[in-house]
């Protein structure tokens, strides 16, 4: 449990910094699948999505990533299901297969054929997942600090996810962030307990994995939530990691690993990010 109250006061600390400047809502609403999804499109070029991490918004996540990508890019950022602006469904369990539904539903309304991806923590499962179910959708894929096999995050860190309890998140700056945005801000403890019982937090099949055709750049830090470890067996299942000096075609897919950066610090690395994102998505 101190383990748990460690963690909860660091992302208290970094979710009250990032989210300081958050304005009002500047975005749009599009039905899907039963959830009237919030989302903010910035910039113009070709399309990158942006999935955001469990608790968080758009401002929490990404506000200064948003504003580095739309130089050059048209970013579509997204609000999930019972985050930020976009209302929770009764009934209805957070699954990194739904939302990714709920994704691909958005892109079609936006008739967005193919878009590059970038998906953060539990969004990172989200992207894996859209990749997965809806391959025409996605061009080049960054996941970023996100475990995608169960052997793959740091031990007992589940554990600590669910051990934290609702009153507490109801108490701190992600609980006073959802009640200042969500149209039902009285139900944030169902938001925590959804969280906790995602089906992410026990992998997915390798088999699925190697669906995936788009190149990934795989991203964390050295002090992260997935292992080091694991970063680079998904740079290998996704057919990286060979030796580059051989004069044949280089691997596609990528491993970037952020000395000095935890988990929530991923956040706060956007102009790193930023940089590696955009050398990745403009490689040929």
């Amino acid at each position: 449990m101190r383990t748990a109250t460690k963690f909860l006061a660091l992302a208290l600390i970094a979710l009250a910094v990032s989210t300081a400047s958050a304005g009002p809502a500047k975005g749009s609403y599009a039905s899907v699948n039963g959830v009237n999804m919030y989302y903010e499109v910035t910039g113009k070029g070709r399309p990158i999505v942006l999935i955001h991490g469990a608790f968080c918004t758009i401002d929490g996540c990404f506000s200064k990533l948003v504003e580095l990508l739309s130089k050059n890019r048209q970013v579509i950022a997204v609000e999930l299901q019972g985050h930020g602006h976009t209302a929770d469904v009764d009934g209805r369990p957070l699954r990194t297969t739904t939302m990714a539904d709920d994704v691909a539903a958005l892109l079609d309304k936006l008739k967005i054929a193919n878009a590059d991806v970038y998906g953060y923590s539990m969004g990172g499962g989200v992207a894996t997942q859209l990749a997965i179910r809806h391959p025409r959708l996605v061009g080049k894929l960054v996941i970023a600090g996100a475990a995608l096999t169960k052997d793959g995050s740091q031990p007992g860190i589940t554990e600590m996810i669910k051990a934290i309890k609702p009153e507490q998140m109801e108490q701190s700056p992600f609980g006073d962030a959802y009640k200042k945005v969500s149209p039902h801000p009285d139900k944030f403890r169902t938001l925590v307990t959804k969280i906790q019982n995602l089906e992410s937090f026990d992998g997915y099949k390798v088999e699925d994995l190697k669906k995936i055709k788009s190149p990934v750049l795989f991203l964390l830090g050295d002090a992260d939530g997935p292992t080091v470890e694991h970063g680079a067996a998904m740079l290998r299942l996704f057919g990286g990691g060979a030796f580059g000096d051989t004069g044949q075609p280089r691997a596609k897919s990528q491993l970037a690993i952020l000395p000095g950066t935890s988990h929530i610090e991923l956040v706060f690395r956007a102009d790193w990010i930023a940089a590696m994102v955009t050398a990745f998505l403009d490689a040929k």
